[in-house]
């Protein structure tokens, strides 16, 4: 184990949230350091990420700190032109991430007041002692692929992949495709496949807070520029999208009551924003199934 280094503030995780953070101290001059398991900057978007997706926020909602989007930039902007923004955004702070360097623990000294952290280094296995007064967690929610017990499956002669493997419905066409799970993922995946000629199932398990890119855009406008409250913008959503999207029930798809801003603000959660999922649905084209 290597002898301790002294750190002001040790940053987990080089994705978009972990640079903006390295950003904001260098604008400081506050020394970090930022650790990354993989071998690149935001692993996530450039190796788990699906080809046709696009960030589901206007771009003037998904700027980093300091630095805008280049001109001409679309306002949904696609994964690798985002990929290649927050490259730029490196450079630009001249942020240099230690990669392949893994997390053992982290404990809090309380009589010192600073963290001690064991980082290992995934090349070499070599352990390292890290004191730092600040510890930034910034690992990404949807960083670990999950794959529930689901009986029967080990016995399925089919392939069986997490939505993080999958990258495009080419490889699927006429082929019959169940996806699990109506999030943002699942919803676009399915889309996805049925518009390569996939025969498409989606299992749906509860309540859907489906919404349009121009609904949110809308909801966050009058929130941040007009000063309305959440909860009246909210219930204004909530009437806009039922008009949009209709009687989704008959279809197998049920809609909260719950807005998509108290939707992200009370549970964390984000509403499904639909690129045209609801419309296949509705026509028939992608089947609906309830919960395994």
């Amino acid at each position: 184990m290597n002898a301790m280094e002294d750190v002001v503030v040790l940053i987990v995780g080089a994705g978009p949230a972990g640079l903006a953070t390295a950003a904001c101290l260098a604008q400081r001059h506050v020394p970090y350091i930022i650790v990354e398991r993989e071998s690149s900057t935001a692993s996530l978007w450039r190796h788990r990420a699906y080809d046709r997706l696009k960030l589901h926020l206007a771009k003037e909602f998904c700027e980093l700190p300091h630095m805008a989007y280049p001109a001409g930039t679309p306002t949904y902007v696609p994964r690798d032109m985002f990929v290649e923004y927050l490259d730029s955004y490196a450079d630009q702070f001249g942020i240099r991430p230690r990669y392949h360097t893994a997390i053992e623990s982290a404990i809090h000294d309380r009589g010192k007041n600073q963290w001690v952290v064991l980082v290992r280094d995934m090349d070499t296995s070599v352990v390292a002692r890290l004191a730092t007064q600040f510890l930034v967690v910034a690992a990404g929610e949807n960083s670990a692929a999950s794959i529930p017990p689901i009986p029967g499956l080990s016995r399925f002669e089919g392939e069986a992949i997490h939505s993080s493997a999958y990258k495009s419905g080419r490889a699927y066409t006429g082929k019959s495709v169940l996806v699990v799970g109506a999030g943002n993922s699942g919803m676009e995946i399915a889309y996805d496949l049925a518009t390569h000629g996939a025969h498409t199932s989606i299992v749906v398990r509860s309540p859907v807070h489906i919404m349009t890119k121009e609904l949110i855009w809308y909801g966050m406008t009058m929130v941040q520029n007009l000063g309305l409250n959440v909860t009246t913008v909210d219930s204004l959503l909530v009437m806009a999208a039922n008009f949009y999207f209709g009687d989704l029930s008959k279809h197998g798809i049920m809609r909260p009551k719950m807005g998509p801003l108290l939707l992200k603000s009370q549970t964390g959660r984000s509403a499904v924003i639909d690129v045209g999922t609801a419309r296949l649905i509705k026509g028939g084209v992608i089947k609906v199934f309830q919960g395994i």
